[in-house]
């Protein structure tokens, strides 16, 4: 059998090996250094804001985020139930409750309606909402124009979780760049990776001041250890934020051979009855960061699970779109306000190989997989 086509590998090659290794022949190699503060600075501008705080993770960023927004424990933190776990775990480490809003069935990203409707039953039953963390779902913006509007007649901040979609646009402003802060991901499988790590985006200083100084365990400006308050080991290595300035200077071109792999599925599912891809009617401002189809069975002739297996006895990785927070059982008793779209969306959703590190026979394997597979229950 041929070797694994996994979905979203890390693209990295001699340009990454050549910043890893200035960094570590400069002696910073412990965290924080010179690379750190410049892939900072770097990020900062190609987002357009004004301040940047490397961290160990996406998840390092929503939850200090949280923090510094000002949420205390027992607030109800509203987000988008199509997300990864992540989303809700940071708000469960400020010691706040998530309560999960449904999507829209054509992006997955929240409905701003019934963020709304959500925003108004918390304000009538006396509950204070200390943030809104929207999240961006596989590389494609949420309508911010409407969910920031909405956040601010209640008077709550936006924490946009970005984690995924670094490069995309939403009307022509940078993903990263909306609320008062953002959280970008560089996990092994994203866009543009630094193996482990995340950053918050802000246009606040004193925000971005207070983000680095928590993640740097709270440690006050004195010659000794000295504390006043509890903080975390939430900062980059410098090395890591090497490969990521080396990796940043590739998005733009990463992307485009994202989409070109998009493109490609695009013309073997474009007659397919049944089958669209997920999100892809209006994608200019996409990212491209995964590509999954959506199937109707009854049209199709066929589901997603009976691709999956087909794609895995092939040796190629495929998954379904993330099921829904309210869905998983560690989050079972959280509120909600559900329509059945996110629900529908993970039972009808399949993720292709999207990767920038395919290779073209890579993707003609793929295709060919997934030709033969629909020609023999056309």
């Amino acid at each position: 059998m041929s070797g694994r086509i996994l979905m979203s590998s890390p693209d990295v090659g001699e340009l990454e090996e050549s910043y890893i290794i200035k960094a570590f022949r400069s002696g910073w190699i412990a965290p924080l250094g010179p690379d750190v503060d410049a892939f900072e600075a770097e990020l900062a501008e190609r987002v357009g804001v004004g301040h940047a705080a490397a961290l160990s993770s996406g998840t390092a960023a929503l939850h200090l985020g949280l923090l510094c927004l000002g949420v205390q424990p027992g607030d109800v933190v509203v987000t988008s139930t199509m997300t990864f776990a992540a989303t809700a775990n940071a708000i469960v480490y400020a010691g706040c409750t998530p309560y999960f809003v449904d999507c829209e069935i054509e992006t997955g990203n929240m409905e701003p309606a019934l963020l709304e409707q959500a925003l108004r039953e918390l304000d009538s039953a006396g509950r204070r909402v200390g943030a809104i963390v929207p999240v961006d779902l596989l590389g494609k913006t949420v309508d911010y124009e409407r969910i920031c509007d909405i956040a601010a007649q209640f008077g709550v901040p936006v924490l946009a979780d970005a984690a995924e979609s670094l490069g995309a646009t939403h009307h022509g402003r940078p993903a990263g760049s909306f609320g008062a802060a953002s959280a970008i991901s560089f996990n092994g499988n994203k866009i543009m990776t630094t193996s482990g790590g995340g950053m918050l985006l802000t246009n606040d200083e004193a925000l971005a001041t207070r983000v680095r100084y928590l993640a740097t365990q709270a440690r006050q400006p004195a010659v000794h250890y000295e504390h006043t308050e509890i903080g975390y080991n939430y900062r980059m290595s410098n090395l890591l934020a090497a490969l990521g300035r080396a990796q940043l200077t590739r998005l733009d071109a990463m992307m485009a051979r994202r989409r070109a792999v998009r493109d490609a599925y695009r013309a073997l599912f474009n007659e397919v009855p049944g089958v669209e891809i997920f999100g892809g009617a209006h994608d200019e401002e996409d990212n491209c960061w995964l590509t999954a189809l959506i199937v109707d069975p009854g049209s199709a002739g066929w589901s997603t699970l009976e691709l999956s297996d087909a794609l895995s006895t092939a040796n190629i990785e495929s998954r379904p779109l993330w099921k829904p927070m309210h869905l998983q059982r560690v989050f079972a008793s959280a509120p909600a306000i559900i329509t059945g779209n996110a629900e529908d969306l993970f039972h009808r959703g399949l993720t292709l190989p999207s990767g920038s590190a395919l290779s073209s026979d890579d993707i003609e394997r793929v295709v060919n997989i997934l030709d033969a597979f629909v020609s023999a229950r056309a």
